[in-house]
C-alpha cells in the first residue's frame, strides 16, 4: 500500500461533483493547467467536498442517488474570480444556482454522506490551490484576465452530479452517474 512522506497511509476520500460541459469546462481546464502545470484539471462545482466514509462507498452512493433524483436540473451561472484569503486558493465564484447548490449540499451532508467540513460550504470551481508563495496575485491577475476575455457562455445547465473517489496520486476517479430527476417527465 502506498504511503506519505510522513509514513501515514492515505485516507481514502469521495466528493460528490457536478462537471462543467465543453466549451466552458475545457476552456477552464486548460485555464488551471496553464495556472498549474502538471496538474489533472476537470472542472466541477463540489456538492459534497471531499470526506472519508463511514460505510461502504456502495452504500454511501445509493444513498446519494436516491436523494439526487429528488432534485431537478437547474442553471448554474459562474461569476467573478476571487480568492479565500484563509487558503489562498483562487476560484470562480457561483453566481446562479448557488441557492440549489446548498440545499443539496444540505440534503446530502447527513445520514452516512455525513462529514464535519473544515469550512463553511461555498460552491465555486477552483482553479489553482497550494500556490507557491508569491504567485498568489500574479495568477489572481492572469485568472482574471482570462475569465474577462473569455468569450463563451458563463452558465451551464446541472443535469447530473458524479460521486468521485481519488486515487494514488491525487487523481480522482468516477464512481456513479446520479441524475437529477424531479420534474422531469418519463
Amino acid at each position: 500500500m502506498h504511503s506519505e512522506p510522513n509514513g501515514a497511509i492515505p485516507q481514502k476520500l469521495y466528493a460528490l461533483v457536478i462537471y462543467l460541459p465543453d466549451p466552458l469546462g475545457g476552456f477552464l481546464d486548460d485555464l488551471r493547467l496553464e495556472m498549474v502545470p502538471g496538474c489533472n484539471p476537470h472542472a466541477h462545482v463540489s456538492v459534497l467536498p471531499p470526506r472519508p466514509l463511514p460505510v461502504a462507498p456502495e452504500a454511501a452512493v445509493e444513498e446519494a442517488l436516491e436523494i439526487l433524483g429528488g432534485f431537478a436540473p437547474f442553471d448554474i451561472e459562474l461569476g467573478p474570480i476571487e480568492k479565500f484569503d484563509l487558503t489562498d486558493v483562487i476560484y470562480i465564484s457561483v453566481a446562479g444556482g448557488a441557492e440549489q447548490l446548498h440545499r443539496m449540499h444540505r440534503s446530502l451532508n447527513r445520514g452516512t454522506l455525513a462529514f464535519d467540513e473544515p469550512f463553511a460550504y461555498h460552491p465555486h470551481v477552483t482553479l489553482a490551490q497550494e500556490i507557491p508563495e508569491g504567485q498568489v496575485d500574479r495568477l489572481l491577475d492572469l485568472a482574471s484576465r482570462r475569465w474577462h476575455d473569455f468569450q463563451g457562455l458563463h452558465k451551464f445547465r446541472a443535469e447530473a452530479a458524479v460521486f468521485v473517489r481519488n486515487t494514488r496520486g491525487n487523481r480522482w476517479v468516477d464512481l456513479a452517474n446520479g441524475p437529477l430527476r424531479a420534474g422531469q417527465v418519463s
